[in-house]
């Protein structure tokens, strides 16, 4: 027989966090211990909670009640650990999940309730269709898979949300695009002609598109690991905080790379689609 450990003493489950909690999101088994699955999911969400926490803290002091949006929730687990470590101490901020499958909303909205998070709330649908209460102050996406990443981001950018946090999933679309893309000399042809060079190179673009946006609409943006590579091979978070309307550089710096490159992403079309087109020059 294994030998049991007291949850409260792991370094990787949160200082206050309810057992009971992360039991009921099957992040500790019925006899309250860790598995391997639930402790890479719990690390990465501690970290992140961990790097969000000075966009919580500033949110916190200047608002009376923040509006935190966790885009493609899934099973919630960001938003509930969120609710009990930040949002529920400090008795105000509102967090709204967006979540398009009605069973996992559902359960969520459940959780919230048998929990008394009563400031948690659950939006069923895509992101883009979502009506916000209110301005968010953060807007976050933990592993929203493709362009559901570009949705968040969309979101936050037409929002004009203080703060942005994102750590994106599996992101296909570039890649196909490269697929069918006519590069215009032979070393940019080399970067992808071969399906695994064009994956990775793809996956790679993609987030350097969606950093160079970010800045485009005025965020000062920092990109890391979340966590270490040998827990996630989904690793790569994108910081941002709103400091200015707009960034005249990195707007030239995204046309470049849109125009070597021959893509135009979801979220380049979808803000471009809200008059927020990033590679315009600003009147």
């Amino acid at each position: 027989m294994s030998k049991q450990h007291d949850p409260r003493t792991d370094p990787d489950v949160p200082a206050g966090m309810s057992i009971e909690l992360l039991q009921d999101l099957h992040l500790l088994t019925r006899d309250k211990q860790l598995n391997a699955d639930a402790r890479r999911k719990l690390k990465q969400i501690r970290h992140l909670v961990n790097l969000l926490r000075p966009a919580l803290d500033d949110t916190l002091a200047r608002s009376g009640d923040p509006l935190i949006v966790d885009c493609g929730a899934g099973k919630s687990y960001l938003g509930a650990v969120l609710y009990e470590l930040v949002l529920g101490p400090a008795g105000k901020g509102t967090l709204l999940a967006i979540e398009a499958r009605p069973e996992l909303s559902v359960a969520a909205a459940d959780r919230a309730k048998r929990f008394a998070q009563a400031r948690f709330k659950v939006a069923t649908g895509e992101i883009a269709a979502t009506d916000l209460p209110s301005r968010p102050a953060i807007v976050t996406a933990l592993h929203a898979c493709d362009t559901a990443t570009d949705d968040a981001l969309a979101l936050a950018i037409a929002s004009t949300a203080d703060h942005v946090a994102v750590v994106p999933c599996c992101q296909a679309e570039v890649a196909r695009q490269l697929d069918k893309a006519k590069p215009s000399d032979d070393a940019s042809a080399a970067l992808f002609e071969h399906p695994l060079h064009r994956r990775e190179l793809g996956s790679h673009l993609t987030n350097v598109i969606r950093a160079l946006v970010l800045e485009a609409h005025g965020y000062k943006t920092t990109v890391t690991e979340l966590v270490g590579w040998e827990h996630s091979a989904k690793n790569e978070l994108i910081l941002g905080k709103r400091v200015q309307k707009f960034d005249r550089a990195a707007r030239a710096r995204l046309r470049a790379v849109l125009d070597r490159f021959h893509v135009e992403p979801s979220l380049v079309r979808q803000l471009t689609a809200r008059g927020l087109d990033p590679r315009a020059e600003p009147s």
